[in-house]
Order: structure tokens, then C-alpha cells, then sequence
């Protein structure tokens, strides 16, 4: 057995070990004496910090497919409005070559077949741009007539030109040749082909130009224009341009719309 004095100095040695390994150690699991405060690891996070971890906590995750996305949708916008600029860029140099608006018509009937076909997309110019040596004084427009010393536009002699029939701009724009013109007061009939009046005859009233203008015939067309209902001698004010070249086939998106 010890003695008093020995248990006594056991058990306080005992519990002295104990307390350096336990009881000395803050909060944070640092050994105290290591130059960090308990009351300091203690504090709680300021009002900014909560914010931001509340902030953190509230916003969905980011998944690579929401990146993926996103992405996309910038690149499809960029490609739209690159496209749409593209456009207008295109249409306004158009536009300034040509002095016409719209530039370009589409052909949508046979009547100038073999020369222009239908669906083709066709590039029309103001007739006083550059116009032809042989052109009719102020109009700017050769006419067939005219031209049959060498001038020629889409296999024929002759301007082929876009006008609005008897000036209505609310129908239909033409796109026939200008045969010849004809002052007013003359006799229309007289002076063009017999076998493309249709039957008229030069005594007729019909015949006599009440203005002066072009007679204009499509290509493939037996008749005159102006002897039919289509339209009277076309003044140089109903023209809207000379055409100037085809694009084949391209013309059917534009008819595809109207």
C-alpha cells in the first residue's frame, strides 16, 4: 500500500497531465500560448459576410450545359443581326448604283420567254443612269427601233423597260421592250408592225396618240401593248428603269412572299 502522501502526489500528478492536454486548448482545437486569442476564432461572421453567403446559398448551381446554352443563344443573335446588316448593306449599295427602289424585280409571266424566264430575278436601273448612245431625247431608253444599228439588251434589239401601266402605281409593274415612240397627235398603228395590232387598223381612233410615249411588246407576245387594254403609249414619268441583267431562278423567294 503507499502512503497518504504518495496517492495523494500521484492523483495530483495525474490530474496535472490531464488539464496540459485538455483543459489548455481553445475553441479552435490550437493549443493555447500560440499567440491566437480564444475570444478572436470565436467571432461570429459580420453582417457583409452573412450577405454573401446568403447571396451564395440562394443562386442555383451553374451547369455546363446552362454555359452551353447561353453561348448558343449570343451566337445565334451575332449570326441574325450579322445577316440582317449584310442585307442592308447589300441593299443600299444597290440602291446607290442604281437609283431604283427596289433594285431588283422578279419576272413572273412568260411574256419575255426566251430571253427572260420565269422566276428570274432581274436588276433594274434608273434609264438616265448611263444611258445609250441612240437613247430617246430625255428618256434615257433605246428603243427597238432605234438600236437595230447594234444596240441590244437580252438577246434583242432595244432597251427592255419596267413602267407602270398607265401610270397606275398600285398595279402591277411591266417588263416589255420599248419598240419605238410616238409623239402625239400621230397615228401609233401606222408606224409600227401590222402583224402585231391585233386587228386594228390605222383609221381606227385607237390609233391616234393622245400622248406621247414608247409602244412596248414583250418577246414572246403576238400583239403591241397598246393593242390590248394594258396600257396607252408609256410616258417616260411611268417608267421606273431600264433592266440591266437576269439572275436565273432567284426570283421565285421574292414571288413566294408577295
Amino acid at each position: 500500500m503507499s502512503s497518504p502522501g504518495e496517492d495523494d502526489r500521484t492523483e495530483r500528478s495525474g490530474i496535472g497531465s490531464g488539464d496540459e492536454t485538455t483543459s489548455h486548448r481553445d475553441t479552435t482545437g490550437r493549443p493555447a500560448g500560440d499567440g491566437t486569442r480564444p475570444d478572436d476564432a470565436a467571432q461570429p461572421p459580420s453582417p457583409e459576410e452573412w450577405r454573401s453567403v446568403e447571396r451564395t446559398a440562394d443562386a442555383p448551381p451553374r451547369r455546363a450545359g446552362d454555359r452551353e446554352t447561353q453561348s448558343e443563344a449570343k451566337l445565334f443573335v451575332y449570326d441574325l443581326l450579322s445577316s440582317v446588316l449584310a442585307v442592308l448593306v447589300v441593299g443600299a449599295y444597290l440602291f446607290a448604283v442604281s437609283g431604283v427602289w427596289p433594285p431588283l424585280v422578279a419576272v413572273e409571266s412568260r411574256s419575255m420567254v426566251p430571253n427572260m424566264q420565269v422566276n428570274d430575278l432581274v436588276f433594274v436601273m434608273e434609264e438616265n443612269r448611263f444611258p445609250g448612245e441612240m437613247a430617246e431625247p430625255d428618256t434615257g431608253v433605246v428603243t427597238a427601233r432605234a438600236g437595230a444599228g447594234g444596240y441590244t439588251k437580252f438577246g434583242r434589239a432595244g432597251d427592255v423597260i419596267v413602267f407602270e401601266p398607265d401610270g397606275n402605281g398600285q398595279t402591277t409593274p411591266i417588263i416589255h421592250r420599248a419598240m419605238y415612240w410616238v409623239d402625239e397627235g400621230e397615228n401609233w398603228c401606222a408606224m409600227g408592225d401590222p402583224n402585231h395590232l391585233r386587228g386594228l387598223d390605222p383609221s381606227d381612233d385607237e390609233c391616234t396618240a393622245d400622248h406621247a410615249g414608247f409602244i412596248t411588246k414583250g418577246d414572246n407576245n403576238a400583239v403591241y401593248d397598246q393593242a390590248t387594254s394594258r396600257s396607252g403609249p408609256v410616258k417616260p414619268e411611268w417608267v421606273v428603269g431600264t433592266a440591266e441583267f437576269r439572275i436565273p431562278g432567284l426570283g421565285w423567294i421574292r414571288l413566294s412572299t408577295q
